[in-house]
């Protein structure tokens, strides 16, 4: 369960003061022996828009498998920034191969660096999951805490050359999005549930999940057994509102329908 870690989380994140220079923790949570629940596969699957039943887990499982072990370090007093209002800003993915429901998996996670960001301060934590001791899956991701910051480092743009890809779908997104995939991820921070808690933390309304427009964006590209991912998450997608799906070649992205707003931009190889 991760409410207590949730409780946890709340309880302490006033308590910690980010900056790019604090100490990360040395923990690696690890679960071993981790095969997903038919059932709950199936609704992320439906929900992210992934074809089902399949035998091998979507690009994206691996992440939501590992998420109560991400939360279990992101909520220790070691880990310096504050878990209320974390954003996710990027990811990058190498499969090596597509793990499997028949698979046991051993997954672990473990933060890597800190970094400045022109809005706070950013945490790169890294997940693995093995088979059998042979990495299957890894992944990169990075959390922003926003603060005050007495200095510009703006993010080096990756891969974009400015001009828009072609539109290939438009998808009209609930206000209760960020609740349903909360549901299923178990990320129930609050800046993705209700217009209220997501003000408290500086969002005008509820934005929805970055790993959701991930998943749904590669779910709709569809992924070979490898692959190497890169998206950024570049603007909050808030809910509701309709978002267009566009790609070309390699590169994928999803926009405002009624802006120029780019909410998310990745490539697949």
């Amino acid at each position: 369960m991760l409410a207590p870690l949730l409780l946890r989380g709340a309880i302490l994140s006033p308590l910690k003061r980010p900056r790019p220079d604090a100490p990360l923790p040395s923990s690696r949570p690890t679960l071993t022996g981790v095969r997903p629940s038919p059932a709950h596969l199936a609704a992320y699957s439906r929900l992210c828009g992934y074809r089902t039943p399949t035998h091998t887990l979507p690009l994206t499982y691996p992440h939501v498998l590992s998420f109560p072990l991400a939360m279990r370090l992101m909520t220790t007093r070691a880990f310096p920034l504050p878990l209320l209002g974390l954003v996710h800003t990027s990811i990058e993915i190498t499969q090596h191969r597509a793990p499997t429901t028949a698979d046991s998996l051993e997954l672990s996670v473990h933060a890597a660096h800190l970094t400045p960001h022109r809005r706070g301060t950013e945490a790169t934590l890294v997940t693995e999951a093995r088979v059998d001791g042979t990495a299957v899956w890894t992944s990169s991701s990075t959390y922003l805490a926003r603060h005050r910051t007495s200095t510009e480092t703006p993010r080096p743009p990756r891969g974009s050359n400015g001009t828009p890809l072609p539109a290939h779908a438009e998808w009209p997104l609930p206000a209760d999005l960020g609740r349903r995939y909360g549901a299923v991820s178990g990320d129930r921070n609050p800046i993705h549930l209700y217009p209220l808690t997501a003000r408290l933390l500086g969002f005008p309304r509820a934005i929805a999940h970055g790993m959701w427009t991930a998943a749904r964006c590669l779910a709709e590209y569809g992924t070979p057994e490898s692959a190497h991912v890169q998206i950024d998450f570049k603007a909050p997608v808030l809910l509701p509102s309709t978002v267009t799906y566009a790609a070309d070649g390699p590169a994928f992205e999803l926009r405002s329908s009624d802006s120029n707003t780019t909410h998310l931009s990745g490539t697949i190889r």
